[in-house]
């Protein structure tokens, strides 16, 4: 990668942190539920103006759109509520640490799903350590304490699982030759249908008339810069860069979440917790390889 796409990586990086800052606090004044659907919608009208601004063609096919469909629900609805549930009672600092085994689960199922992704054995050890991270960032509670204080910990794991499977599912994009851009919208229209549905159906509130104007502030942070401005770097990078490169921002955006979160909102972070985060970050230098490679190569260069 060259300085543009460090700097776009980077910056995608602060995106994403700052979501778990965003959900922080939109949750003074929202509930999980409506945080979701705000952050959704407003998203997918952003992303659907600069689709019609850019006149990507948009598919007709109605396999296609289930396909947004599903994917809407995994790779945005499911994820996004679980970790903001799950942030009512863990930190954002806690949660973008967890949310960084997303990679070691994508690692898992596309070994298991995908014919050309198969589990090698430095995927192999790689996932293994990174588990190993997952299982300190848990703790004794695993054993000793009560299941509910490991639901929260388990909702964030749970939407890195969904991350995986959608990062498998969403690869047959590219077959069907929809524009990535499009795809974002149609996933982003997909969830926020799937939002308001519940909403309709569950009697659950979108619109909060209560919430203070810095929750507020929030809700369009998170969806305007950490969804909609967000895809568009992200898939800036993918196409520069491609996916192995754009991994590399699952190692970062723990920093600005953790950051945000002890500076602003009194956020604590335990030792157990970066002891966690640095053994992931490990196990996810081992599924990349090029730490090794570039050492080996190094080696032999200083052998010759």
């Amino acid at each position: 990668m060259g300085p543009a796409e460090w700097a776009l990586l980077v910056f995608l990086s602060i995106l994403w942190g700052g979501s778990f800052f965003f959900i922080e606090v939109a949750l003074t004044g929202f509930s999980a539920f409506a945080v979701v659907a705000l952050r959704v919608s407003i998203a997918a009208l952003l992303i659907w103006l600069f689709v019609l601004f850019k006149r990507y063609p948009l598919p007709i096919q109605a396999g296609v759109w289930v396909s947004f469909l599903v994917m809407g629900i995994i790779n945005n609805a499911i994820p996004f509520f679980l970790i903001a549930w799950a942030q009512e009672d863990i930190t954002g600092g806690l949660a973008s640490i967890l949310n960084a085994a997303a990679p070691i689960f994508t690692v898992i199922v596309a070994g298991v799903l995908l014919r050309d992704e198969p589990m090698t054995g430095g995927r192999i050890a790689g996932a293994i350590i990174g588990l190993a991270g997952v299982a300190i960032l848990i703790g004794p509670d695993a054993l000793t304490g009560s299941f509910e204080s490991l639901l929260a910990p388990l909702a964030v794991l749970g939407a890195a699982l969904a991350y995986s499977f959608a990062s498998v599912f969403g690869r047959r994009f590219a077959r069907l030759g929809v524009n990535p851009f499009v795809a974002a919208a149609g996933q982003l229209l997909a969830s926020s249908l799937v939002m308001f549905a519940i909403s309709v159906v569950f009697a659950k509130p979108i619109s909060h008339p209560d919430a203070s104007l810095l929750a507020w502030a929030a809700i369009i942070g998170l969806a305007v810069l950490s969804t909609a401005l967000a895809y568009v770097i992200y898939f800036r990078i993918l196409q520069s860069a491609g996916a192995t490169n754009l991994i590399l921002v699952t190692l970062l955006l723990p920093i600005t979440a953790i950051l945000l979160g002890t500076t602003l909102l009194d956020e604590t972070l335990l030792p157990a917790h970066v002891l966690g985060m640095l053994v992931i970050a490990a196990g996810l230098a081992v599924i990349d390889g090029r730490i090794y490679k570039r050492f080996a190569h190094s080696s032999d260069r200083d052998n010759q």
